[in-house]
């Protein structure tokens, strides 16, 4: 009977295949939790993206540190949309295809609007933008308050002030057309406030010097310029070379100080925002939201950005989406972690109090929304109203 022999390369080759048949669930489950992000890395909306991946990279760090999604490590995948609504339709396509019980993105309007049709049996889409309606119990659902409520509570505080006559310049795009519907809203239940003068222009318009000198015509005593980005600069500038000395109000976002910074030159006395808790934490009186607020702007600054607005309609969806699949699992159905999020009552985030429960898909009622103006003397924004809209 020949002795088999077994060279040492063999043997532990032989082992190895050995502890790879003998791998355990505990192991496999190891895997980190991948999910995707479908956000503008290029094109219109890139600067929006790359605070995105700022709170991205927080909220990874905030959660590994504190034990994952049941002991597995977060990881949020970025795919770069490029700013294109085919394109990031076609990168949800390529999740959906992948199984993914939830994605986050976009923040831009088109883009959301393109994808929103598609998940209408999942998987969930957490839309970063307030710029989309998702229906009640669908798989949709929209970061920060709802453009039509920014527009309530800031009417309501200029009307407060006794201004009454409006003027309103959005853009023709997606998020332009939402203004549009919002105003019409908001409008229908303020009666006191009236629209003197209503002008559009493109995104990709070097000058709207022309509907800025009808307005001045019609003397109104607030300029709604509804556009986010460079556009805003188009809007303020010409506002500056016809001398239009009124307030404007315009989109959250803009609050971001890299933007205030490009305007400098032409920045006028009074910018007005919407905001939320995350800019001006302490005119609210929920403790738990400030402390959210505290702990959202030391984990940006811990990953090397400065904390800012911009972030935070990022990071608290990501968040609340954690603590659904920590709560159902990370391997859910996509049933299981929208249920998950609609079952949300009473979650303290960076901007503010969330109840889906009374604000279905979004979360964050009117209450909890401020009004705050850009101070150059500060470089920062100051609170002009508090909670709801009333004036300071």
């Amino acid at each position: 009977m020949k002795t088999l022999v077994v060279s040492p390369r063999a043997l532990a080759a032989l082992v190895a295949l050995a502890l790879l048949g003998n791998v355990s669930p505990a192991a496999q489950a190891a895997d980190p939790v991948e999910i995707p992000a479908i956000i503008p890395l290029t094109g219109q909306g890139a600067f929006i993206g790359k605070a995105y991946v700022a709170a991205f990279s927080a909220v990874e760090s905030v959660v590994n540190k504190s034990g994952g999604i049941r002991g597995r490590q977060l990881k949020i995948v970025v795919q770069d949309d490029a700013s294109n609504p085919q394109t990031a339709l076609q990168l949800f396509n390529q999740d959906v295809a992948q199984n993914k019980n939830a994605i986050l993105g976009a923040p831009l309007a088109a883009e959301c609007n393109a994808m929103a049709p598609m998940a209408k049996d999942g998987p969930v889409l957490y839309c970063l933008t307030p710029g989309i309606r998702p229906a009640p119990g669908s798989y949709v659902f929209s970061a920060d308050p709802a453009t039509e409520d920014k527009l309530d509570v800031s009417v309501h505080y200029y009307l407060k002030r006794g201004f009454t006559r409006f003027a309103a310049l959005p853009s023709t795009d997606a998020s332009g057309q939402d203004a549009d519907r919002g105003l019409a809203a908001a409008f229908a239940k303020a009666p006191a406030a009236v629209m003197v003068a209503h002008e559009h222009f493109a995104v990709t318009d070097l000058s709207v010097v022309a509907q800025i000198e009808r307005i001045k015509a019609a003397n109104p005593q607030v300029l709604i310029g509804y556009a986010t980005g460079t556009p805003l600069g188009t809007i303020l500038r010409g506002v500056f070379d016809v001398g239009l000395t009124i307030p404007i109000w315009t989109t959250s976002g803009n609050l971001t100080y890299a933007q205030m910074g490009q305007y400098k030159d032409f920045i006028p006395t009074e910018l007005d925002f919407p905001a939320v808790a995350a800019v001006a934490p302490d005119v609210f009186p929920d403790r738990d939201v400030r402390a959210a607020v505290e702990r959202f702007r030391q984990a940006i600054a811990a990953v090397g950005a400065r904390p800012e607005y911009i972030q935070s309609p990022a990071y608290d969806p990501a968040m609340l989406l954690v603590e659904a699949l920590r709560k159902v699992g990370p391997d859910a159905t996509a049933a299981q972690v929208r249920a998950a999020l609609a079952g949300v009552k009473s979650f303290a985030g960076a901007e503010g109090r969330y109840d889906m429960q009374t604000v279905p898909q979004r979360g964050l009622a009117p209450s909890q929304l401020i009004v705050v103006r850009w101070e150059s003397t500060k470089n920062d924004w100051v609170a002009i109203s508090k909670p709801g809209g009333d004036p300071r």
